[in-house]
């Protein structure tokens, strides 16, 4: 016990000495650093929380969305489907959409970064979703009209 002390007290001395001569390989470098990617998302940003899939959902205005998702949200390759409805109940495409997807409880550990919704041939915008493991799950959607965001919202679901 008593050379277990010892021991520790002669290392500790020894390692902080060791620390303030130079770098280690314990040591992170700028270039290292450098690759460390941070996932900010701004706290100025209004997101807004968007009900259930297939409910009408006011997003600017005259315009509507409703979403989907190609099958029940499970690990994998999941699809979101987002329609956009005129006041007059015609599917309409005036936005560039985009989102990111993410978990809410460890942000940026599997934040997939902003991606551009593609749009089908029935003009539905859609966004591949990789889901990697179970949990609670958030999107987060901008519509944007004319360069100006104009809709902040954020779809969540449970795997």
């Amino acid at each position: 016990m008593i050379r277990r002390y010892a021991i520790l007290i002669l290392a500790v001395p020894a390692l902080s000495a060791a620390l303030s001569a130079g770098p280690l390989l314990l040591r992170p470098t700028i270039t290292e650093t450098a690759q460390v990617q941070v996932v900010v998302f701004p706290d100025e940003t209004a997101w807004t929380l968007v009900p259930g899939p297939n409910k009408k959902y006011p997003i600017a205005a005259n315009y509507y969305l409703k979403y989907s998702f190609s099958e029940k949200p499970r690990m994998g390759l999941v699809i979101l489907k987002i329609q956009v409805f005129d006041q007059y109940n015609d599917q309409v495409v005036p936005f560039k959409a985009t989102g990111r997807s993410g978990m809410p409880s460890m942000r940026g550990a599997h934040d997939s970064g902003e991606v551009e919704f593609k749009l089908n041939k029935k003009n539905d915008y859609l966004l591949p979703i990789n889901v990697v493991m179970p949990g609670d799950w958030e999107i987060r959607v901008t519509f944007r009209l004319n360069d100006q965001a104009v809709f902040h919202g954020s779809i969540r679901f449970n795997v």
